[in-house]
C-alpha cells in the first residue's frame, strides 16, 4: 500500500473515532430528544429553561428515587422554567426580598426540570461546567429564584446549570413500605437522589451544549450548601464533580431530627407517625392525599443517613478518607446568626450550664453574659459560628487530615445595602449571593454602589476561575491563598477585598472541640434557616 493512501486511511478512521462538532444554536440535541431554548445575541448566550432530568414524581412514583426521562420524538420546547417543587407559598420576609424567593404561582409535583446557559459555539468548546443547587432549609426554593440566573456567569465563560429538587415532605419522607419497595431497601433521600440525577444528567448531556463533563463544579448555599458537603461524602457521586463552592452550609454539625437520631431506622418511624396522623393505613392511602395536604404538615424534612447515598455521617466519612476528594470554597457571613428570640443573660447562662456542666465555664468564657447586651451578642455570634462558621472550619480541617485536594476558606462581611423602610441585615445570610454570581441588577429596590458592583465582579471572577482551574486566583484579582491550618489567613470579602485571620478562631477551635462525638451536641440558639 501506498504511503499517501495508508495515511489518508488513518486519517479517516481516526476522524471517524472522534466526537464531531456542530455549532451550538437555539436547538440541541440531548440523549432523550431535541429541545428548543432561546438565543441571547445580546449576550452571546443559548438559554434553556425547563428541561426533564428525570420523569414525572406522581402517582406510584411519588416518594420513589429519580426514573429515566421517556424519549421524546420532535423538538421540546424548553423555553420557560418549569414549576417549583411543592412548597408554602413563596413570598418575601425578613432580610429576604423578592429576588432571593422562588416565583409564585406555577407550583406542581411535577418539577424535576434544570435550566442552561452556554456561551459556546460549538460542541467541541468543552467549556467548564457550574451546577447549582438551591438553598432553602430543604423546604422551599427553586433553580428559578432571580438571583440564580445564569446569564452573567456564562458571559464569564462557563456553563452555568440550576436545578430543582424535590424538597420537605414529598423529597425527604420515609416509610417502611417505601424503604421494602426499594431495590436497595431505603427511603428518605429523595431529594438528594434528584440532585444526584441531575448531576448524571449533566455528565451525560452537556457536551451537546458544548460543556465538558469532566471539568464540572458543584455550588449551592444554605440547604445548597449542605447538599454540595453530602454529595461530596456520597460515593453515589463519585466522578460526577471534579470541584465544589459551599456558601455558608455543610454537615459536619450533627443533625437534630428525632433528638439526634438520623438514620433509616427513626426516618421510618416519623413515617409511620404521619401515616397514623393523618388516619391513613397504608402508604397507598398516603399517595392517594393530594400533595397541597400533604405540605400543610408542620414537620421538618431534611437528608439522613440511610446506608445507601449516605453510608455514614459525612464526618465519619471524611475522618476515614472515603470523600470524594475534590478542591473546595467554603465560608460564611458575617450576619448570619441575626433574627429569632434571644434570650435574656440569665436564660442564656442557665441554658449553656444545664448542657455543658463542667465544660459550660469553658464555653462562657468564649460566649460571655455578664450582661444583657453582651448576653445578645454572643446569642448573635454562637448562632453564626454554629450554624455556618463551625462548617467550613470543621471541613477545611478534615479534609486537609485525609484529603488531597485544596481547600480556600472566604469571609464575606459587606453590609448589604438596603432600600427605604427595609432594616440593615448587615451581611445577612445569602447576602453573599448577588455578589457571586455577579447579578446585582436582579434587584432594583437596594441602592447598589460603584463599590459594590466592583466587588460582585472580582467575587464571581474567583467563583468563575475556581470552575476553569482549580484555583480562584487570577490576573486583577487579590491574592488568595490555600486553607491548611488555622493559622492560615483567609479571603475577607468586602468593599475591600483582603487576606486576613481566621476570624473568632478561638471561638471555633472551642465549638469543634464540644462537636466531638464523645460531647453533647451544642444547643440550638436563634439563626436564620
Amino acid at each position: 500500500m501506498k504511503p499517501i493512501i495508508f495515511a489518508a486511511i488513518i486519517l479517516i478512521l481516526t476522524s471517524a473515532c472522534q466526537p464531531s462538532s456542530q455549532e451550538i444554536s437555539e436547538i440541541v440535541k440531548t440523549q432523550n430528544g431535541k429541545i428548543e431554548g432561546i438565543s441571547d445575541s445580546n449576550n452571546g448566550l443559548h438559554i434553556f429553561k425547563g428541561i426533564p432530568f428525570a420523569k414525572t414524581p406522581v402517582g406510584k412514583l411519588r416518594w420513589k428515587a429519580p426514573q429515566a426521562v421517556e424519549n421524546w420524538k420532535g423538538i421540546k420546547k424548553c423555553t420557560e422554567f418549569s414549576a417549583i417543587a411543592m412548597q408554602r407559598d413563596p413570598a418575601p420576609f425578613s432580610m429576604w426580598t423578592s429576588e432571593f424567593i422562588a416565583p409564585a404561582g406555577n407550583m406542581s409535583e411535577d418539577c424535576l426540570y434544570l435550566n442552561v446557559w452556554t456561551p459556546a459555539k460549538s460542541t467541541a468548546d468543552q467549556l467548564p461546567v457550574m451546577v447549582f443547587i438551591h438553598g432553602g432549609g430543604f423546604n422551599s426554593g427553586s433553580g428559578s429564584v432571580p438571583i440564580y440566573n445564569g446569564v452573567a456567569m456564562a458571559k464569564k465563560g462557563v456553563i452555568f446549570v440550576t436545578i430543582n429538587y424535590r424538597v420537605g415532605i414529598l423529597g425527604f419522607f420515609s416509610h417502611p413500605e417505601l424503604s421494602a419497595e426499594s431495590p436497595e431497601n431505603i427511603s428518605g433521600n429523595q431529594g438528594l437522589l434528584d440532585q444526584l440525577a441531575a448531576l448524571k444528567w449533566v455528565n451525560q448531556n452537556i457536551r451537546a451544549f458544548g460543556g465538558d463533563p469532566n471539568n464540572v463544579t458543584i455550588s449551592g448555599q444554605s440547604a445548597g450548601a449542605f447538599s454540595v458537603c453530602y454529595l461530596t461524602a456520597s460515593p453515589l457521586a463519585k466522578g460526577l464533580f471534579q470541584k465544589a463552592i459551599a456558601e455558608s452550609g455543610g454537615a459536619f454539625r450533627p443533625m437534630n431530627q428525632e433528638n439526634g437520631s438520623n438514620n433509616l431506622d427513626a426516618a421510618e418511624k416519623r413515617g409511620l407517625q404521619l401515616q397514623e396522623m393523618l388516619n391513613t393505613k397504608s402508604l397507598d392511602e398516603l399517595k392517594a392525599i393530594d400533595a397541597k395536604e400533604l405540605i400543610k404538615q408542620n414537620v421538618p424534612y431534611g437528608p439522613i443517613i440511610d446506608g445507601h447515598f449516605l453510608i455514614k455521617s459525612v464526618a465519619e466519612t471524611y475522618k476515614a478518607g472515603l470523600q470524594n476528594d475534590v478542591s473546595l470554597i467554603s465560608g460564611w457571613n458575617e450576619d448570619e446568626g441575626l433574627g429569632g428570640q434571644v434570650q435574656t443573660a440569665d436564660q442564656f447562662e442557665l441554658k449553656i450550664r444545664q448542657y455543658f456542666g463542667n465544660m459550660a465555664k469553658d464555653f462562657l468564657r468564649e460566649f460571655p453574659s455578664g450582661n444583657e447586651e453582651e448576653a445578645i451578642a454572643s446569642q448573635k455570634k454562637l448562632a453564626t459560628l454554629s450554624s455556618f462558621g463551625i462548617q467550613s472550619y470543621e471541613w477545611m480541617q478534615l479534609q486537609n487530615e485525609s484529603g488531597k485536594a485544596d481547600v480556600y476558606l472566604y469571609y464575606f462581611t459587606r453590609n448589604v445595602p438596603y432600600g427605604e423602610g427595609q432594616q440593615d441585615f448587615g451581611a445577612f445570610h445569602s447576602g453573599e449571593l448577588a455578589y457571586a454570581y455577579n447579578n446585582l441588577d436582579q434587584s432594583t429596590i437596594r441602592p447598589w454602589t460603584e463599590a459594590d458592583r466592583k466587588l460582585a465582579d472580582q467575587m464571581s471572577s474567583y467563583w468563575v476561575n475556581f470552575a476553569k482551574t482549580g484555583n480562584p486566583n487570577g490576573a486583577g484579582l487579590p491574592s488568595w491563598n490555600v486553607s491548611n491550618s488555622e493559622e492560615d489567613q483567609i479571603i475577607n470579602f468586602d468593599t475591600e477585598i483582603g487576606a486576613i485571620n481566621i476570624p473568632d478562631l478561638s471561638r471555633l477551635i472551642v465549638l469543634r472541640h464540644f462537636y466531638e462525638p464523645q460531647n453533647q451536641n451544642i444547643p440550638d440558639f436563634p439563626t436564620q434557616r
